[in-house]
């Protein structure tokens, strides 16, 4: 199979990348190269998916769209809602490239930012998405770009999948992500801020993240129109993760409790049961494990 990979210098798409190529014939599509992988790099498509001439221009002979490039800080586009809609005209110029071609398949990055903060003590499901939740401009550019899968789904019969994720974490991510960034501070034994003492998120390893991937990408004729959540299907509280990493790097750092930012999520636990079922989805990397894995990463990499 052709896969065309937009995002592929990203976390989720470097390591995607890399384990999947040879079994498929892979072209990246990124606006900056690939910091870890030369050999990505030699197949990677330079250009910006905001310029609607230039996607015009990608390959056309693709098999499926796996569309991971996005603006996916949620407090930056809290400060900057135009990267929003950037969001948004990314998803719209990829889908009329597909359409264009005839590419029949696409499988969507989304996020359980688009649940919002639904006050429940049960795991989230995937229909349990509600506008009026939307927490964000972040989450409202991924609804958005949802929206638009479907209706180029009903209208041109692009098969779709839209998979969200939660909080994927591990090697590739040296970004200001909570984990990375507290890597960088705790290396220096410099304080760390938590934002909201009892927030609790559901963290993915990277390595559970991308095996949910393949299991798309393999099935993709089976499972195609489903909507499906990606996560660890375990909520765990963000000071938690701050005083686990502290004890890994051996860290002398403080932590400074402050209240929720606007536009976060406060508390998400995945329902992976839908994932479970239909891709013999199993996450194998708990949260120590994984912040270990991660920990060592970051040492050998920084």
């Amino acid at each position: 199979m052709k896969i065309l990979l937009t995002g592929s210098s990203g976390t989720i798409g470097t390591r995607l990348f890399e384990r999947i190529n040879g079994e498929h014939q892979m072209v990246g599509v990124d606006k900056r190269p690939n910091k870890w992988s030369p050999a990505i790099n030699e197949k990677t498509v330079i250009t910006d998916l905001r310029d609607r001439q230039a996607v015009k221009n990608l390959p056309g002979d693709i098999d499926l769209v796996i569309h991971f490039a996005a603006n996916a800080r949620v407090y930056e586009l809290v400060k900057e809602p135009d990267m929003a809609l950037d969001n948004i005209l990314m998803v719209y110029n990829v889908l009329e490239y597909a359409r264009r071609h005839r590419i029949p398949g696409i499988i969507f990055a989304s996020s359980r930012e688009v649940y919002g903060n639904i006050m429940a003590d049960a795991p989230i499901k995937e229909g349990q998405v509600e506008v009026v939740n939307c927490e964000s401009p972040y989450s409202a550019s991924k609804l958005s770009g949802e929206a638009m899968m479907q209706a180029y789904g009903r209208v041109y019969g692009i098969r779709q999948i839209i998979v969200r994720f939660s909080n994927v974490y591990g090697m590739y991510d040296d970004s200001d992500r909570v984990i990375p960034l507290w890597g960088r501070q705790m290396t220096a034994n410099q304080d760390i801020t938590v934002f909201g003492r009892e927030k609790v998120l559901d963290f993915t390893y990277i390595d559970d993240a991308v095996d949910a991937v393949i299991s798309l990408v393999s099935r993709f004729d089976r499972v195609a129109g489903n909507t499906f959540n990606i996560a660890s299907g375990e909520g765990v509280r963000l000071y938690d993760v701050a005083e686990k990493m502290k004890k890994l790097f051996n860290a002398r750092s403080g932590v400074i409790l402050r209240d929720n930012r606007p536009g976060e999520v406060w508390k998400f636990r995945a329902d992976i049961s839908k994932a479970v079922k239909l891709l013999d989805y199993h996450p194998q990397v708990k949260i120590d494990e994984g912040l270990r894995r991660t920990a060592d990463w970051y040492r050998q990499n920084s």
